[in-house]
C-alpha cells in the first residue's frame, strides 16, 4: 500500500493566521481534500492535534491499520499533522488514531473538518467532494433587501426529522424536502425558513444542539449535495434559510471534539468553565486562538458553501456568564471580579466582526435569554454585535397571559403591555419556538383556555398580536395549524388536523398575516424604531382591549390594531385616531368565519369629529370576541 507523501496545503501565513486565530477559512487547509499530486490520485489529509507524539489514518483502506499512514507533523510547532495519501478517494471512510504525549493516551477521532459522516450510530468521517452548480444567482445578487432589518423577516422553524415522513415512516430526503417543504412554505407565505441544526449529531433526542459533525450537513436525509439542493430550492422560491449554530457547547462521544488528542484541546481545560451541567456537555475554550479560528471559520463555512442567510446562534447566556446554571463555588469570577466570560464575550464580537465583514447581506440572530445590554448593537458602538436578538420576555408574558382564563386577565393586563417599555432596546425577534411544545408545556392550542372554539380563537388572537408587535416573527412546525399534541421529534407533524376546519382556518389566518406582514410597509419598515409604534390605549384593563398604531415611512400607511381578549364582543367601541380624512378599511378580522371564528361584523364608523384618546377624531367600531382587528 502507497505510504503517505510529505505534501502540504499551507503556507506559512496560513499558519501565521492559525496560531493567532485569524484564520477563518480553515476548511479550506485542513480536513481530507481529494487531489492529484504529481499525477497521482489520491487525498490530503491534515488535523491539528498538538499534544500528540503520533498520528494515523485509518480506514478499510488500510484494514484499519494505525501503522500504515502515520501523519508528519509540521516543523512550525503549529500542532498540524499532514500528508498526502495516494488512492484514497472520494467516499472512502475514515478516522484519525492518535497517540498523545499526555500519559499515554489513545484517541479515536472523526475528522473535526470532515464534510461528510456516516450515517448514526455509525462515527467514521467520509472523504467527499463533490461539485455543485448553484442556480440562486438572482437570490443572492438581491438578499441584502430580503435580509434587511427594515424588511419583512417572518420565519417557520422546522426540524428535518419530524417535519413530515414518507408513508412508512422514513425520513424524507433532502431531494424530497426541496419539493414537498418548500412548495409548503412558499404557499405560507413565510420569508424564512430556519432549521434546527442539521450539522451532523450522533444523539437524535439532542435535537441536534449536540454536534460533532461541525462541518457536515447530517447524513440522516442524504449527502451534502442534496442539502445544498434544498438551499438552492428554498433561494429560488425567494425564501431565505437561516441555520441554527452551537458554537457553545458539544458532547463528550469518544469520536467527537471532546479530549481530542489526549489533551483538553477544544474544550476549556478547567471544568468550572469547561463543563456545562446541564447539558453534560463540554464547552469551547474561547480564549485558545485556534478553538476560536475553528469556530469562526465553521460559521463562514455554511455562508460560504451552502449560501445559508443567517446563523442563529443557540444558547447564548449560557456562554456569556462564567456562573450560567452554577451554584456558588462553582465558578470563579473574571479578572474584575464579575460574571461575565470575558473570553466568550471577545469571541462572539469577533465572531460578529468576521461574519459582516465577509458577507454584508446576511444576519446573526442570539437566542439570549437575560437582560444583557447590547446584544444586537454593532461591536463599534460597544455591543455584541448581532443583527438581531430572540425576545424571551415577550413570548414568557405572552404565553403567560393567554393561559388565563378571560374572567382574570384584566389583572394582567400589564403582562401584555410591559414588552413595549423595552421592545426597542435590541432589534428583537418574537419566537415561538420549538422549546414552547415541549416537555409537558403542552401544544399552544392546549395553552390556551375554554371550550375547543375559544381555544383557536385565542391561538389566532395570539398570532395576530405577534404580526402586529414591533419585531420580526417565527413559528415552529405545526403551531401554524394549531397542532394539539405536543411536538415529538420522532414522529411527523399531525397533518391529518389541517382537513378539519378549526385547524385550516388557523392555517389561512397564518397565510393571510403573512401576507400583510410583507405587503403592508407599517409593519417592517420601523419594525425596531420607538418610531414605527404607538398606543391608542393600553390602559383598558376592564374590556381587556389594546389599541394601537403601526407606521412605517409614509403617513398613509398607518395601520390601527384593535385586540380584545375576551370573549364578549365590544360594541360601539370608540378609538381615537390621528386626523385623517380618508375611508377606513379593515385589512383583518381573526374572527372572519374563513379563519374558523364567529363572522362578527366589526362595523368600522366613519370619521367623526368626536376627541378620544386625546385625539381630535375617533370613530367607533364592534371589536368580535377573542379576536384581533387591523384596518386602514
Amino acid at each position: 500500500m502507497p505510504q503517505v507523501t510529505v505534501f502540504s496545503l499551507f503556507s506559512d501565513f496560513d499558519i501565521d493566521l492559525f496560531k493567532s486565530g485569524k484564520h477563518f477559512r480553515l476548511y479550506e487547509k485542513l480536513g481530507s481534500h481529494p487531489m492529484e499530486l504529481n499525477g497521482v490520485k489520491g487525498t490530503y489529509f491534515a488535523v491539528w492535534a498538538p499534544s500528540a507524539r503520533a498520528v494515523s489514518v485509518i480506514g478499510n483502506f488500510n484494514d484499519w491499520d494505525d501503522n500504515v499512514h502515520m501523519l508528519n507533523v509540521r516543523w512550525d510547532g503549529s500542532g498540524i499533522w499532514e500528508g498526502f495519501i495516494p488512492e484514497v478517494g472520494v467516499g472512502e471512510i475514515y478516522k484519525y488514531k492518535i497517540y498523545s504525549n499526555n500519559h499515554g493516551a489513545v484517541t479515536e477521532k472523526a475528522d473535526p473538518f470532515a464534510r461528510y459522516c456516516e450515517h448514526p450510530p455509525k462515527t467514521a468521517s467520509i472523504v467527499w467532494e463533490a461539485d455543485y452548480e448553484w442556480k440562486d444567482k438572482k437570490w443572492m445578487d438581491t438578499r441584502k433587501e430580503k435580509n434587511a432589518l427594515d424588511a419583512p423577516f417572518s420565519v417557520y422553524e422546522v426540524h428535518l426529522g419530524s417535519w413530515k415522513r414518507d408513508k412508512d415512516g422514513n425520513f424524507l430526503t433532502y431531494e424530497q424536502l426541496a419539493i414537498d417543504l418548500v412548495a409548503y412554505v412558499k404557499d405560507m407565505g413565510f420569508t424564512h425558513i430556519e432549521f434546527m441544526p442539521i450539522m451532523e449529531y450522533p444523539y437524535d433526542p439532542s435535537w441536534g444542539y449536540q454536534l460533532t459533525g461541525y462541518f457536515a450537513p447530517t447524513s440522516r436525509f442524504g449527502d451534502p449535495e442534496g442539502f445544498k439542493l434544498l438551499v438552492d430550492a428554498l433561494h429560488q422560491a425567494e425564501i431565505g434559510v437561516i441555520l441554527d449554530w452551537v458554537p457553545s457547547h458539544f458532547p463528550e462521544d469518544a469520536h467527537g471534539l471532546g479530549f481530542f488528542d489526549g489533551s483538553h484541546l477544544y474544550e476549556h481545560p478547567d471544568r468550572r468553565r469547561g463543563y456545562h451541567p446541564d447539558w453534560k456537555s463540554l464547552i469551547f475554550n474561547y480564549g485558545r486562538n485556534e478553538v476560536r479560528a475553528f469556530l469562526i471559520s465553521n460559521a463562514i463555512f455554511w455562508l460560504d458553501q451552502f449560501h445559508a442567510d443567517a446563523l442563529r446562534v443557540d444558547a447564548v447566556a449560557s456562554m456569556l456568564y462564567l456562573d450560567y446554571s452554577r451554584e456558588e463555588g462553582e465558578w470563579e469570577p473574571n479578572m474584575y471580579g464579575n460574571n461575565e466570560n470575558l473570553e466568550a464575550l471577545s469571541f462572539i464580537r469577533e465572531f460578529n466582526e468576521a461574519v459582516y465583514g465577509s458577507f454584508p447581506d446576511v444576519q446573526t440572530i442570539a437566542e439570549e435569554s437575560t437582560a444583557f445590554s447590547g446584544v444586537s448593537k454593532p461591536v463599534m458602538y460597544g455591543g455584541l454585535g448581532f443583527g438581531m436578538k430572540w425576545m424571551m420576555g415577550w413570548m414568557h408574558d405572552t404565553l403567560e397571559y393567554f393561559k388565563k382564563e378571560a374572567i382574570y386577565r384584566k389583572h394582567h393586563q400589564n403582562d401584555l403591555t410591559f414588552s413595549a417599555t423595552y421592545a426597542f432596546t435590541e432589534n428583537y425577534m418574537l419566537p415561538f419556538s420549538h422549546d414552547e411544545v415541549v416537555y409537558g408545556k403542552q401544544s399552544l392550542v392546549y395553552r390556551m383556555p375554554g371550550d375547543e372554539w375559544q381555544r383557536f380563537a385565542n391561538l389566532r388572537l395570539m398570532f395576530g398580536y405577534m404580526f402586529t408587535h414591533p419585531g420580526t416573527n417565527l413559528i415552529f412546525m405545526g403551531g401554524e395549524f394549531g397542532q394539539t399534541s405536543e411536538w415529538n421529534f420522532q414522529k411527523s407533524l399531525e397533518w391529518h388536523l389541517t382537513e378539519y376546519a378549526v385547524h385550516s382556518g388557523v392555517q389561512e389566518l397564518i397565510k393571510d398575516l403573512n401576507s400583510i406582514y410583507k405587503n403592508y410597509p407599517a409593519l417592517y419598515q420601523k419594525q425596531f424604531s420607538p418610531d414605527g409604534f404607538q398606543w391608542i390605549d393600553y390602559g383598558d384593563h376592564e374590556n381587556s382591549v389594546l389599541t394601537y398604531i403601526r407606521r412605517g415611512n409614509n403617513a398613509e400607511d398607518e395601520l390601527y390594531v384593535a385586540c380584545n381578549f375576551t370573549p364578549v364582543p365590544r360594541e360601539n367601541y370608540r378609538i381615537g385616531i390621528p386626523k385623517n380624512s380618508g375611508k377606513l378599511t379593515i385589512i383583518l378580522n381573526s374572527d372572519d368565519k374563513k379563519y374558523g371564528g364567529s363572522g362578527t361584523d366589526p362595523k368600522i364608523s366613519g370619521i367623526k369629529e368626536i376627541a378620544w384618546h386625546g385625539r381630535e377624531q375617533s370613530i367607533e367600531l364592534t371589536i368580535p370576541p377573542l379576536s384581533i382587528v387591523i384596518f386602514q
